[in-house]
């Protein structure tokens, strides 16, 4: 819809805007599934002044979410979570959430999942 109201264009995968838009997309769910459940659940992002990020940390390190519109999630982008992981070992869950056709999970324990598993998983659950 902004896109539209800033006659921006098209959408087009691999842009810049294709991934803030992605982004976005992980965040309305999030804040759906918090606000619909009555979670009350705390959404928050983590930096380091290093400029090493994650998208979304809920519940005090519960869980590290990092939103990529990628069909194949690197060792790159998954350098904000290993960080995390390294200063807060309590963060009890990491994920990507991307456009790879099938779920796994990295040899250090971060998720890998597809953008319908994450919406399906979220709505029945089994992310929080």
């Amino acid at each position: 819809m902004v896109n539209q109201l800033a006659r921006r264009g098209r959408l087009e995968r691999r842009s810049a805007l294709f991934g803030k838009a992605f982004e976005n997309w992980v965040f309305h769910e999030l804040t759906a599934w918090n606000a619909y459940g009555e979670r009350n659940a705390m959404i928050s992002h983590w930096r380091l002044a290093s400029g090493i990020e994650v998208d979304f940390i809920v519940n005090d390190m519960h869980v590290a979410i990092e939103a990529k519109a990628s069909h194949k999630i690197t060792s790159d982008h998954l350098k904000g979570l290993r960080q995390l992981g390294a200063d807060h070992p309590e963060a009890a869950r990491r994920l990507v959430v991307c456009l790879e056709p099938r779920s796994r999970t990295t040899e250090d324990g971060i998720e890998i999942l597809p953008a319908n598993d994450f919406a399906r998983r979220l709505t029945n659950g089994e992310v929080f």
